[in-house]
């Protein structure tokens, strides 16, 4: 394995941490003020950074060389740095749109949309004219077993009625978000791999209820928010089902790949600004007449973080790799590695920043809290710690024995 980056990867890290460094780090602090007390608004200064990052050639470049025409090119291995350069500054991946839940839609349609799903959805999307979200996750079923859901999609002549209830349908909340996909099922008595489809619903769609938004350790994460979500009675054309009835667990599974992917290396670039920040904060506090930085314990903690965030590093790039060579089915138990691992490392690293910082590392005068907070919902995000373990464990047992 050679994971020294491609001279369009090294390039790009270049063009992205300049851009980020001239237009996105002198407005953190506004952009926080801003949306703390303007919940559901979109921050002024948003379109016009949008603006420049697509006339700089730094827009969309999640997407992977294999989706043709929409991607710019890039292979995984290729766009895990600049997803760890945007991960710094957790607002900074919608100004060169690529953002979750977006950035896995877009994936979905640009995979398995029909022309006229792309015409209508995929391209304001790609254009960044419109956000979406992605409604799987249930409140009253273990929705970490996707088998589970409970949403009904039922054909009724060239319609499909929905009727369900959805939470932490990340993106919800966002005045922008104009499409949703579904998870739900069209046949209870199908096998439990094929009872479930997706489906695109228009969020301004009749019956479609904003339940209430949800917040996150308190914090209401506008404008994208989380939300809960009744779906009564909603009709949709039979056209807006991607692929076909019974194949929506395929779908999930081949979208939450490089969406794992995504999330880490952001998780990397949160945790090595924390370490970056940590550094700094020792080198001008002094405890008992000597530099908080020349204790022993402190020196431990941020060698230790060193050592993790390379590994996690390594193991996500590896994981990425394994994705393009071979692709998501044989990349599964790196994957998983990194689902496990990362949040892991990332709480830990963030957590011993939070603590050299004293008092001011719990407020919101640092992004060390908004750190922590993303890392720690990633635990349960995209499948739960204990579903990684479980399958990583069955899978590990089944190639020794």
């Amino acid at each position: 394995m050679d994971f020294e980056y491609s001279k369009r990867s090294l390039e790009l890290q270049e063009r992205v941490d300049a851009f980020m460094q001239q237009y996105i780090f002198p407005l953190e602090e506004e952009y926080t003020s801003f949306v703390m007390n303007n919940p559901w608004k979109v921050f002024p200064e948003q379109d016009y950074l949008k603006r420049l990052a697509k006339e700089a050639g730094l827009w969309n470049l999640f997407l992977p060389k294999e989706y043709g025409k929409d991607s710019p090119g890039l292979t995984n291995l290729e766009y895990a740095p600049l997803a760890a350069l945007m991960g710094r500054v957790l607002w900074s991946s919608q100004i060169f749109n690529c953002s979750a839940p977006d950035t896995g839609n877009m994936e979905v349609l640009s995979k398995y949309g029909t022309e006229a799903q792309k015409e209508e959805w995929l391209k304001p999307l790609l254009n960044g004219e419109m956000r979406s979200a992605f409604l799987m996750t249930e409140p009253d079923v273990a929705s970490s077993d996707a088998t589970n859901i409970e949403t009904s999609i039922q054909r009724d002549g060239d319609e499909y009625v929905i009727n369900g209830r959805k939470w932490w349908s990340t993106g919800a909340m966002n005045p922008n978000t104009k499409m949703y996909i579904v998870m739900g099922k069209t046949d209870a008595n199908a096998h439990r791999h094929t009872q479930q489809s997706m489906i695109i619903v228009p969020a301004n769609a009749s019956g479609v209820k904003i339940v209430r938004p949800l917040r996150v350790f308190g914090a209401l994460e506008s404008p994208e928010g989380h939300a809960e979500i009744e779906l009564k009675n909603v009709r949709v054309p039979v056209d807006n089902l991607l692929v076909g009835e019974g194949s929506g667990f395929a779908i999930a599974q081949g979208r939450l790949g490089p969406g794992r992917i995504h999330h880490c290396m952001r998780l990397i670039g949160c945790a090595q600004r924390a370490l970056e920040l940590m550094c700094a904060r020792v080198q001008v506090r002094e405890t008992f007449g000597k530099k908080v930085a020349q204790y022993s314990s402190i020196r431990q903690d941020i060698a230790r973080s060193r050592c993790e965030i390379e590994q996690a590093r390594l193991l996500t790039l590896a994981a990425a790799d394994k994705i393009d060579r071979f692709g998501i089915k044989e990349a599964k138990d790196l994957v998983a590695m990194i689902k496990i691992a990362v949040p892991q490392i990332a709480c830990d690293v963030i957590d011993r920043a939070i603590q050299a910082h004293g008092g001011l590392g719990v407020s919101s005068d640092t992004p060390l809290s908004e750190f922590w907070v993303y890392a720690r919902a990633l635990r349960i995000a995209d499948g739960p710690d204990e579903v990684h373990m479980y399958q990583l464990g069955r899978n590990t047992i089944k190639k020794y024995t």
